[in-house]
């Protein structure tokens, strides 16, 4: 499988003053729409700045690098590459990314190329898949010709496509991961196509962070899980393929957790093994942030009346009334479990069932009560989990026997 490389520019995140009042529910770009949610960051490049625009709408945020980024400057591939566009006028030019282009750019000036390299692109059409590829070229002192409006290869391709490429000779940047069928239709067009590797990606040095975020996941200890790149998503695979947990991981991004990509190349990867994973309009950090603070709230909050207050129950707290209660993972479980039939007695032996850790069967009993305990000091309002003598536990709530 061809995995491809989305850059996402960052957009600013929309504050609220100092001191402005926050109810919960509020819209996405507000600072608390991701409060009480757990959520993993995959990215390498650019992670803080993602994790920060994620944590100033309340997230909790686990970071787990799954790739790195190897500069192939020294590679011998990428001098033969260069020196195979010094060899005849390049006709086009397919510019991926910002950051390859720079890295291009620097590598010829390291061989005393530079001046070459630029004369020969600045006789070519210049074709940016995107902004950051169209700034990285304007920066050289080069002009470019056209960026496509969906900011993807898939659209570059067709632009030349509809074209007549016999005896076309094109340069494309590649960006991590070897285009196949994109370099394979245009040569059958009949382009003399030159393939560029600027850089490669490679599986994170310390791997304990991804493989830890693979068990969260599977456990739902984690409520989605953001990719910013198709290597991303595949290195999180193979993590999960590693350990014995790839169809879990498969089968949790199918149920609770929220699989969320920065365009339909990173997802490609997801939606090809059935995972629905949700993306922004625009391929931008700022815009998946957006995406993730505007769908958990709708889609992953139980939201019921019980004991005559509001509860909204998310990732790892509660909302009693519009305040935010973190919970421990027991006491969560419970709840949710309880959230599940509300009105309804749920035995303590199914209780026990959900706690984390599968507690031995002569302490389930004990264990069980200590997360009841927890769970109502936690919420604080007496009145919302009621204790059914000899039977178990309810949530204050009006059946619904539909």
């Amino acid at each position: 499988m061809t995995a491809l490389l989305e850059e996402a520019p960052a957009e600013a995140p929309i504050e609220a003053p100092p001191g402005s009042p926050v109810e919960l529910g509020s819209p996405e770009t507000a600072p608390d729409a991701l409060a009480g949610f757990t959520i993993g960051v995959t990215a390498t490049r650019r992670r803080e700045e993602f994790a920060a625009l994620l944590e100033r709408r309340g997230a909790r945020v686990v970071r787990a690098p799954a790739i790195r980024l190897v500069p192939l400057a020294e590679d011998a591939d990428l001098l033969a590459s260069t020196r195979e566009c010094l060899a005849a006028p390049v006709d086009d030019v397919v510019v991926t990314t910002g950051v390859g282009f720079r890295g291009w750019m620097a590598a010829a000036e390291g061989w005393g190329l530079s001046a070459d390299l630029a004369g020969h692109l600045n006789g070519a059409r210049l074709l940016t898949r995107g902004p950051k590829a169209r700034g990285a070229v304007r920066a050289a002192g080069l002009t470019d010709y056209w960026t496509p409006a969906t900011e993807s290869c898939e659209e570059v391709k067709q632009y030349l496509l509809a074209q007549d490429l016999r005896g076309r000779r094109i340069a494309v940047q590649l960006h991590g991961e070897p285009l196949t069928g994109f370099i394979a239709e245009l040569r059958a067009a009949g382009a003399h196509v030159t393939e560029v590797p600027v850089y490669r990606w490679l599986p994170y040095r310390d791997t304990s962070p991804l493989r830890r975020l693979v068990s969260q996941a599977v456990s739902g200890s984690v409520d989605a899980v953001a990719f910013t790149s198709a290597p991303a998503v595949l290195a999180m695979l193979n993590a999960a393929r590693a350990d014995g947990l790839e169809d879990a991981l498969i089968a949790a991004f199918s149920g609770p957790v929220v699989a969320a990509c920065v365009g339909p190349v990173t997802a490609q990867p997801l939606v090809s093994r059935g995972v629905p994973a949700i993306q922004p309009e625009r391929a931008r950090l700022g815009s998946l942030a957006r995406t993730l603070a505007r769908h958990l709230p709708e889609h992953s909050v139980t939201r019921l009346i019980a004991g005559s207050h509001r509860l909204e129950i998310r990732g790892h707290a509660v909302a009693v009334d519009g305040e935010l209660k973190p919970l421990p993972p027991a006491p969560m479980a419970v709840l949710k479990r309880l959230a599940d039939r509300p009105g309804h007695v749920v035995a303590r032996s199914d209780l026990r069932l959900v706690l984390p850790g599968g507690p031995s069967r002569d302490s389930a009993e004990h264990a069980v009560e200590m997360a009841i305990t927890r769970l109502r000091r936690a919420l604080g309002p007496s009145g919302i989990v009621e204790t059914v003598v000899k039977r178990g536990y309810r949530l204050a709530c009006e059946r619904d026997d539909a």
